[in-house]
């Protein structure tokens, strides 16, 4: 497992207070991102879609979000996640890409339907457990969680 997708589970499950429902790992999904119609992408689309919060995670790759998340977010058309609470997040090496995730992987999730209404998160993947900045983030960000239905 990346720390990646370890840091994405950490952010939902302390914007929660429980571990995801679901968790996409767009590797997983590898060449099949490639075309439209594969089975294995439009269930991942379909639970992205019934989520009630989504957290978007990529490792930043020169300055930005990675290809193959850029091909799964190709998948969707405008609008078509309706406004689902999201909240971004990226990880690197350094805080010299600090704004990629606002920057670059915001406005995307956004035209496709997003809701983002906190900041995007940056977190340097050699402390994403103990990041102060984590601790900061989740002060604002827990104020635009959804109930949770049952």
């Amino acid at each position: 497992m990346s720390r990646t997708r370890a840091a994405a589970e950490l952010v939902a499950e302390k914007l929660t207070g429980s571990a995801p429902q679901h968790v996409i790992d767009v590797v997983d999904l590898g060449p099949a991102l490639l075309g439209w119609g594969d089975p294995k992408v439009a269930e991942a689309k379909d639970i992205v879609k019934s989520a009630e919060l989504l957290v978007v995670a990529s490792p930043t790759f020169k300055a930005t979000y990675t290809g193959l998340l850029k091909l799964f977010l190709d998948q969707f058309g405008a609008g078509e996640l309706g406004q689902i609470t999201t909240f971004p997040l990226m990880l690197g090496g350094a805080y010299t890409h600090a704004l990629a995730p606002e920057l670059t992987l915001r406005p995307v999730l956004v035209e496709i339907g997003a809701s983002c209404p906190a900041p995007s998160l940056y977190l340097l993947d050699s402390e994403y457990e103990t990041s102060p900045d984590l601790d900061d983030w989740l002060e604002v960000a827990r104020r635009f969680v959804p109930a949770v239905s049952s």
